[in-house]
């Protein structure tokens, strides 16, 4: 088979979809790898080192996508890709349908097969794919947050683990989840008074276990969320629905139920985000207030710490990858449930339930695409 991998090109991704180590093993197993020029450099990894891998470099991201039977990105194309994918193609990145309409109409167009890093899951209903990314955005969004409550971001002016004779920051976590985890474990470890609220009681009763002292768990709620707003200095939105969009836990009129100069940071808006006024930004341009409040929604958050997240990515997408160049999609998938979870559409239908149901649009069973 024929891979292709075009350079990111949304606004300050320097992530790659593949790093040198699985080129030598896509090659080990008979396949062609082609790299963008460049493709690889923001995560640290030049053109010679692809070249020694046994990559070929290709100067026109055109020539890529049109030579490539499988595309293999890191984000979700953008409208400049549109027209590149093709019908058959397999694209497997992320691709975080059930927040983007015209992205999802743009494919179901194409009829390539989009197979989805964030929906591929397990037995135990984990996703392999998003774990590492998840680790990232929840570790980051404590940073972040961190970060924006200084005063001269716009943030109240507080400091994550306070003073001696002066109490920490409040933060709210909502969602135990992956992201919700290692975004109170850096918020506690930073000193700062950390709540994690979810709807999962015997989630709940595990990390009442394992946590830090200084992290309290309680039921979510919206009852639960409105009391605890008045005092919080930090909201990291943490929830999860696989493939869906993500629930408003936080509406506008909550807003004025915080303090001026309070920090939300949602991590679900690759799914819509989770607070009602939430929209996506960017590392150029992170940041927006809504009635006082601090609002941080950039969606490639683990773009900004690129040769982590790339290798963290790298080292969970690549054994799927190889299965479907060394198969062919349709037998990889038959093959493998865990993979099979990660088609999305394929030949012009949706075949993922909750894609199709965030825009009202038809869906088909997947055995039909398949068979």
């Amino acid at each position: 088979m024929i891979i292709g991998v075009p350079k990111e090109i949304k606004t300050h991704e320097n992530r790659v979809a593949i790093q040198p180590g699985g080129v030598v093993q896509l090659k080990r197993n008979g396949h062609e790898v082609l790299i963008e020029n460049n493709a690889g450099v923001g995560s640290g990894f030049s053109n010679q080192q692809y070249i020694d891998a046994g990559a070929t470099i290709i100067d026109d991201v055109e020539e890529v996508w049109k030579k490539a039977e499988m595309i293999m990105k890191v984000k979700e194309p953008i409208a400049v890709e549109y027209p590149r994918m093709r019908k058959g193609q397999v694209i497997f990145t992320y691709f975080h349908f059930a927040a983007e309409e015209a992205l999802t109409k743009a494919v179901v167009d194409s009829k390539c097969i989009a197979i989805a890093y964030e929906t591929v899951e397990k037995a135990d209903r984990s996703l392999p794919l998003l774990i590492p990314m998840s680790e990232v955005a929840g570790r980051m969004a404590a940073q972040e947050g961190a970060i924006y409550l200084e005063k001269p971001k716009g943030g109240r002016g507080v400091l994550m683990g306070g003073i001696p004779g002066v109490p920490p920051a409040n933060v709210l976590v909502l969602g135990g989840g992956i992201v919700g985890v290692n975004a109170a474990k850096i918020a506690a470890g930073m000193g700062a008074k950390t709540t994690i609220m979810d709807i999962n009681m015997p989630r709940l009763r595990y990390l009442d276990d394992v946590m830090e002292k200084n992290v309290t768990t309680m039921f979510s709620s919206e009852a639960n969320i409105r009391k605890m707003l008045p005092d919080v200095d930090l909201v990291i939105g943490a929830v999860l629905k696989p493939g869906a969009k993500a629930p408003h836990l936080i509406t506008r009129d909550m807003l004025k139920e915080m303090k001026p100069g309070t920090v939300l940071v949602d991590v679900a808006i690759d799914q819509g985000g989770c607070f009602e006024t939430s929209k996506p930004t960017t590392h150029k341009d992170p940041v927006y207030v809504v009635e006082d409040v601090v609002h941080y929604c950039v969606a490639n958050m683990p773009g900004a710490v690129p040769y982590t997240s790339t290798m963290g990515l790298t080292n969970v997408t690549l054994p799927y990858a190889v299965q479907l160049a060394n198969k062919g999609w349709k037998q990889a998938l038959k093959d493998d449930p865990e993979l099979l979870k990660g088609l999305n559409i394929a030949d012009g239908s949706i075949v993922y339930q909750d894609v199709a149901e965030a825009f009202g649009m038809k869906w088909e069973d997947v055995d039909s695409v398949l068979n």
